[in-house]
Parts: C-alpha cells; sequence; structure tokens
C-alpha cells in the first residue's frame, strides 16, 4: 500500500507540474499531433489508435497522425515520446507492456514511466482469456487446472512473449491453483492461435481481440476471462476469480501518455477529445466488435490505475525472478 501510494502521489506531481512548457490551451494544437504505437501496423493496438485518431482530428482541428514504432515490448516508442517536447504534440498511446512492466523486467530503461510521462487517460481494455482447442475434454480452468496436477508440467500453453500480460497471467493462475503448466512463449498470436487450432498446443492466454473469431465460430473454447467483472464482449465466460481463483487478473489496456511537463490545460484539452472518441455511439460500436472495450478515464483516474499496475506488476516479476527477452 505505501509503494502504491508513493506511485500515486509521483505521478500526480508530474501530472500537475507547476512550471509546464510548451503551447497554451488556447494556442493548441498548433500543427499535427503525432500519435505514437508501439507496434506495427495492422493490430488491435494499432487499429485503436488509427480509428480514435479519426475522432479525436475532429474535437481538435488538427490532424492526428499514428505513427509506428515497434520493439523492445514498448520501450522503443516510450523513449521516443519521452525525448519529445512536451507541446501536446507527440503523445504515446501505450499498453501496459512499456509503462507498467518493462520497469521491472528491463534493467536499462532510458525511460521513467512515472517522471517521463504525464497521463492522459486510459483508453480501452482488452480481455484476456485462457482458450483451448474445442476437442480439449475440459470446460473450465478448474477442470484444467485438475488435469494439469495428474499431468504435471506436461500441458501446454502458449504466451505471447517472456513477460507479456498473457505469461503474467498464466504465472497468477499457476499460482493460485498450485499447478504447473509449461509455457510456449510466442512473438506473435497469429501462430500461437494456428498451432492451437492445429493441436500442437493445448492452450493459450490470449486477448479477446485474438481469439473473438475462433471462439465464436466453436473452433476454439474459453474457459476464463482474467478480468474483475465478465468481459461485454464475452458474458458467458466466467472469470478467474468466479472459479476459485481470485488474484488472477491480467488484462490487457491501452491508453495516451503525452511527456511531462506538458501544460496540465493541454493534458485536459487532449482528454477531452479522446473521452469524446471512446463515448461516440459509432466508435464504441466499432471497438466493441473488434472485441475491445471503451473505458475513457479522467487523467487522475489513469494516474491511479497505472500506479497501481506498476506496483501490482513489479511485485509479481520480482518474486517468479521473471527477465526479459
Amino acid at each position: 500500500m505505501i509503494v502504491r501510494h508513493c506511485l500515486a502521489l509521483s505521478i500526480a506531481a508530474a501530472l500537475f507540474a507547476s512550471t509546464p512548457r510548451g503551447a497554451a490551451a488556447q494556442d493548441y494544437p498548433s500543427r499535427p499531433v503525432r500519435l505514437v504505437v508501439a507496434f506495427t501496423a495492422g493490430g488491435t493496438t494499432d487499429f485503436v489508435a488509427r480509428l480514435l485518431a479519426e475522432r479525436v482530428r475532429t474535437s481538435l482541428g488538427q490532424s492526428v497522425v499514428v505513427e509506428n514504432k515497434p520493439g523492445a515490448n514498448g520501450a522503443i516508442a516510450a523513449e521516443y515520446v519521452a525525448k519529445s517536447e512536451a507541446d501536446g504534440h507527440t503523445l504515446f498511446f501505450t499498453t501496459v507492456g512499456a509503462v507498467a512492466i518493462n520497469p521491472a523486467l528491463r534493467s536499462n530503461l532510458a525511460y521513467d514511466p512515472i517522471k517521463d510521462f504525464a497521463p492522459v487517460g486510459l483508453a480501452v481494455f482488452n480481455t484476456t482469456m485462457l482458450v483451448v482447442n474445442a476437442s480439449m475434454l475440459v470446460n473450465s480452468a478448474r477442470e484444467l487446472a485438475t488435469l494439469a496436477r495428474e499431468r504435471p508440467g506436461t500441458i501446454t500453453i502458449g504466451i505471447t512473449g517472456l513477460g507479456a500480460i498473457s505469461h503474467l497471467g498464466l504465472e497468477l493462475f499457476q499460482a493460485a491453483a498450485g499447478v504447473k503448466f509449461q509455457a510456449v512463449p510466442y512473438r506473435g498470436a497469429s501462430q500461437a492461435v494456428t498451432d492451437l487450432l492445429g493441436g500442437q498446443l493445448d492452450g493459450l492466454f490470449g486477448d479477446v481481440p485474438t481469439v473473438i473469431t475462433q471462439v465464436k465460430a466453436g473452433k476454439l473454447k474459453a474457459l476464463a476471462a482474467t478480468a474483475k467483472e465478465r468481459s461485454d464482449i464475452f458474458p458467458e465466460v466466467p472469470t478467474f476469480a468466479e472459479q476459485g481463483f481470485p488474484d488472477t487478473i491480467a488484462n490487457q489496456w491501452a491508453g495516451t501518455l503525452a511527456p511531462a511537463l506538458t501544460a496540465p490545460a493541454v493534458i485536459a484539452k487532449l482528454n477531452a477529445a479522446f473521452n469524446a472518441a471512446l463515448t461516440d455511439a459509432e466508435v464504441r460500436g466499432k471497438l466493441l466488435r473488434a472485441g475491445v472495450t471503451p473505458s475513457p478515464t479522467s487523467p487522475e483516474e489513469f494516474a491511479r490505475y497505472l500506479a497501481e499496475e506498476i506496483a501490482r506488476w513489479g511485485r509479481l516479476i520480482r518474486e517468479k525472478g521473471i527477465k526479459g527477452d
């Protein structure tokens, strides 16, 4: 609790710094805004960023250009934005990895997720689910845990990289259930889904956008969701908590950050623009159909949530001795 409180205070201090530099709100934006995404074009995060950028453009009266800078679990994009001018014209559309997982996973980061950024707002949640091939004779996370006790270390579960949110979700499930699976790291979810469908893999921790098509087609079976509440997209899938594993919560999420010392008035203007996009009926519909849940917040709410995520994932990574790729 003390660590979490200190992190929240630190983020709040960065958010409301008394000596902001850059454009005043009435002059902002004075040129196109760059929204930097830490993944290649075509993925879920890129899709969400481009959808929001179009609607945010309407609110700001300037173009919002998505710029892809993939690599190092988001560290490359994070460093780029952290070192950009704090005038609101370069923003970071980040997922949990770059700002809440990397600090504990990597010892050589060139940025500080608290000191180098000012939170603008949370954008979306992507619920992570445990899925198996539809032919597998288990129908719940509890049944899979029972099978794992009978066959320790032999059931293969795909994860999208060491230290990824899928890996951390698997670690939480193993700890809660008192079982051991064989984690199989992939560099992306596409090949993992292919192997799962082909029978080379027993299960997969994947976010809803990754598995939605195959689950709806009946080719994959969703056993549990790693959220506090059931997904709006798959309300029939129980959470791990409902099945007796209360600490197995590992959501993928995305939100917007600006460089530290960006003027609070500019942050407020950006927050209003992104939240208008997230509450737009057409945008919400497209996000939900893609398997993504719109989750607008204030900058302060995002700051508090970010502090909780940094503390939580840092603790788990240290306890498990997880190292980056």
